[in-house]
């Protein structure tokens, strides 16, 4: 199937954010999103970005059966690793399920791996449910290394009121 990867601009966030939730539907989490199209154009197109994020498009005449051209997109972001130095993490990699198969995940997998070399990242890295192994499956046959059994990380979060306490305990100025 002919496609494109190209940046996002402004105008896909209402698609991105359509697929946003789509991913959440798979992941069996949609409750758990609460941003829409106004806060990734706010956080993705202001002076400094907080994310970027490439989109995978068909022709019209290859469009989704809901009447969509931009079919997949991979929302990543820059950190840094103190022992290794510049990473790319990849928050998301998303393909509509009736365009999964042609290339377009391998596409934008390659293409943010791409953007990263080319800042001279160092790493790509993601996380993938445990249970959704064909996730896991396709990123294992592009060479990716789980680190969960072989290293041990695991990854912690602060969210909600315990962010807000930590944040509360900062030492003040």
């Amino acid at each position: 199937m002919n496609f494109r990867v190209r940046p996002s601009t402004k105008e896909d966030c209402k698609d991105i954010s359509r697929m946003i939730m789509e991913l959440a539907v798979y992941e069996k989490m949609p409750d758990q999103v609460e941003i829409s199209h106004k806060e990734l154009e706010r956080d993705g197109f202001c002076q400094n970005p907080f994310f970027e994020c490439l989109v995978a498009e068909v022709p019209e005449e290859h469009k989704s059966k809901e009447g969509f051209s931009v079919v997949g997109y991979a929302l990543y972001f820059y950190t840094y690793s103190t022992w290794r130095g510049r990473s790319v993490y990849l928050e998301d990699l998303y393909v509509m399920p009736e365009f999964r198969g042609n290339g377009i995940g391998k596409g934008l997998l390659c293409k943010v791996a791409e953007v990263g070399r080319k800042k001279e990242c160092v790493r790509l890295q993601l996380s993938v449910l445990d249970w959704n192994t064909p996730s896991r499956d396709f990123y294992a046959a592009k060479g990716a290394q789980d680190l969960t059994v072989s290293e041990g990380w695991h990854f912690i979060r602060f969210d909600g009121q315990n962010l807000d306490n930590l944040a509360n305990e900062a030492p003040k100025d």
